[in-house]
This record gives structure tokens, sequence and C-alpha cells, in this order.
């Protein structure tokens, strides 16, 4: 009997076949149980969908980029995730300044103070009103608790020492952003919620009274005791699952005062719109901007650590404060990657930088030294894995 042997290259196909099938299945049981704990939270429909409709951003149902972001390959993604990367999570114990309510007893005295939390949770301290950034305690950012991307290190405020906060910044919908327990748990204090167009259909879904959420579309601002906070374009996108996709909006915030003025990016790959923010709201002094969970096949999605400065400089951003790093495992770079680089650029662009330790207090008026306080690893220099958005005239990067 002859045996018939398959080439080589069906086998692999038949290999990548499988684990595209086993990729899809996990996707499917995730979502399914996603939908039965509801940690999705709600989609607009009826009045709320009006609303969205009347905005410039939407359109067929969807929201949409000013400049158009390249579509990202799931299956391409896929295979990047199957490769692997080394050093993506710390191997030993992440050090943090341990922080609780008497630390907010006294409001700092140059009026305004910065507590980077760990992600892009941060609490802003501005002119005599307590705002917190995209929340997140959960161990892990994900729809279930036993699965996804888990917490390098303890938030280094607990929750319950939280001190009272004017109102809550949600910037989009992704689950590293919006955490349905921390926003239970903040909704029992009843704070105010700032959220983009169709985002308040989540909060609502999870329990949240709607009397307690402001909803803006971009160039919309609301009052926060004395400080105005406005919703700012981003070049991002939204979902919590595989069939809602840009169905909310996403944003980022300026948080202006009398005396002080705060920038948060949200999510975003690079844009024309850095420059606008900046005339129309800035100069500011403190900008928190993302730097992490890059990858050039999302690179119109996030701006990395080059990009990040430059978005900074054209936003008249002042003081860069990273966020958006080292707390979940959320793309293939190491994980100190960011922070190497993001000296590299700021240094040579002249911006100036901090890079706190998570619960590190930082006043821009007199900014922390900057201490390394991630352990050495490799790393890829900006020229071995270059991040540049579509769209934009880009400056040359060392």
């Amino acid at each position: 009997m002859i045996t018939m042997m398959k080439p080589r290259f069906v086998m692999r196909r038949s290999k990548w076949a499988w684990l595209l099938a086993l990729f899809v299945f996990c996707l499917a049981l995730l979502l399914g149980i996603a939908i039965s704990c509801n940690t999705m939270g709600r989609l607009p429909k009826g009045d709320d969908e009006h609303m969205l409709a009347a905005s410039p951003n939407y359109k067929n149902g969807r929201f949409f980029n000013r400049l158009a972001a390249r579509e990202v390959s799931g299956f391409k993604a896929m295979k990047e995730w199957m490769k692997g990367a080394d050093h993506t999570e710390p191997n030993t114990e992440v050090s943090t300044v341990q922080r609780r309510r008497a630390d907010f007893d006294v409001f700092p005295q140059s009026g305004l103070r910065i507590t980077w939390l760990g992600h892009s949770s941060s609490l802003v301290e501005i002119d005599g009103t307590r705002l917190l950034l995209d929340p997140i305690w959960s161990k892990r950012s994900s729809p279930v608790s036993w699965s996804g991307p888990k917490r390098f290190y303890g938030a280094p405020l607990p929750l319950n020492e939280l001190p009272a906060i004017d109102a809550v910044l949600i910037s989009h919908d992704h689950y590293d952003h919006l955490d349905k327990k921390t926003v239970q748990a903040l909704a029992i204090r009843r704070v105010r919620f700032v959220v983009p167009l169709g985002v308040d259909a989540r909060l609502k879904g999870f329990g949240v009274d709607s009397a307690s959420i402001d909803v803006l579309d971009w160039w919309q601002r609301t009052k926060i005791n004395n400080i105005y906070v406005t919703a700012t374009p981003a070049r991002h996108f939204s979902g919590r699952s595989l069939a809602d996709r840009d169905k909310t909006l996403w944003a980022g915030y300026a948080c202006t005062g009398d005396t002080h003025r705060v920038y948060y990016t949200g999510d975003t790959g690079m844009f024309p719109g850095f420059a606008e923010v900046g005339d129309r709201l800035g100069p500011f002094d403190a900008t928190l901007v993302e730097i992490g969970a890059y990858h050039q096949l999302w690179a119109d999605l996030h701006l990395g650590p080059e990009q990040a400065v430059q978005a900074v400089n054209n936003a008249k951003g002042g003081l860069l404060i990273p966020v958006h790093w080292a707390t979940f495992k959320l793309a293939m770079h190491s994980w100190v990657e960011p922070a190497e680089r993001l000296m590299i650029a700021a240094t040579d662009a002249g911006v100036p930088y901090v890079l706190p330790w998570p619960g590190e207090f930082v006043e821009p008026a007199s900014p922390p030294p900057v201490t390394r306080w991630w352990p050495s690893l490799p790393w890829q220099t900006a020229q071995q894995h270059p991040i540049v958005s579509s769209g934009m005239k880009q400056k040359t990067i060392r």
C-alpha cells in the first residue's frame, strides 16, 4: 500500500487554519460569557440613537475618525501574538508608592497635582477639584475575571481609600478604560460621570443613574465645580465585542480652570487634531499621554513613545506625563520599552517629561526627578520597530 504524504505547505496551512478556528471559538466563548455576565453594558437605542445621529462624527450607524485609520487584520494580529515575545511582563515584583485617603486630605499648594495609578487611571487634583480618569481597579482587563490581561501590580491606592471625587472621566468603552466593577463601586458614591456619546448606555447598563452622567461629543464641554471639561477628538475606535465596533464615541479631555489646564489624550493614534486642541484650549500645564500598547499593525490607533512626544509638542502640552503602559500586557513589546524610548525622544525634542512610579505625586510646578524604577531589560529602538501613523508628516526619529 502506498501512503500519500501531504506537502509541507499544506500542513502549515492546516495548522494555521486550526489555530484560527480555535481563536475564533475562544472569542465566541468569551463573547457569550460577557453577554451573560452583562460586562459589556447596553448599546445606545431609541432616543439615544437619535442623539448620536445628530453628531457630525456619526454616519451609517457608526462613529468614524476624521483622519481614517487603517483597518487592522485580525489574522495578522493573531499571528503576531502566536509568535510571542520576550519581557512583555515583569518576572519580579514591581514597586509602587502606596497611597491612602489621608494622603489627599489637603489639596496641593501649587493648585495642581496628578497621581498616576497604573495604566491610564489617574487622579487629577486641579484648582480644588478632583477628577478621576479611566479608572480600573480590577485584576484583569477583560470581560471575564478568570482570563485576559492581568495587572502587573495592585493599584497603589486601594479603591476603598479613594478620596472624595467630583467626577469620573471615561475616554471610551474598551475594557482597559471602562471597567464594570470599578464603575459600579464608584456609582455607589453618587459621583458624576463624563463620557463620550453612546458610552452613557454602557453605564446605564451597569446600573448607573442617567441623571449622574454627562454625555459629550467632540468639542462639547461640561462644568465640574470650577473646571470646564471638554471632550477632544482622538483617532481610535470603540467596542466591547466582535459585533459592536464604533457604536460609541472615543475622546480625550481638556480640563481647564481659572489657573491650571490639563490635557488627557485618551487612546489615540497620531492625527492633526493635537495642534487644534492646543490652539483652542491650551497651553497646558501637563498632558497625560498614552505611550504603550503599540505595534506597527495598529500604528494608526496608538501613538507609541516618539509620536507621543510629538503630540504633546503639537498640543502645547507642557509637562509630559506618560500613561497606558507598565500595567497590562496589551502588545508584544518589552514592558519597559515605552519608557526607554520616551526618554530618548523627549530629550531630543526638548519636551519636559516625568516617569513617575505608580502612586507617585507629580506637581507640574515642581516635578520629581526621573528615576529608573523599572528593571534593565532588552528592548527595541524606534529604528528597529518604528511606529508611524498613516496620513501624517513625520519628523525624523532616532
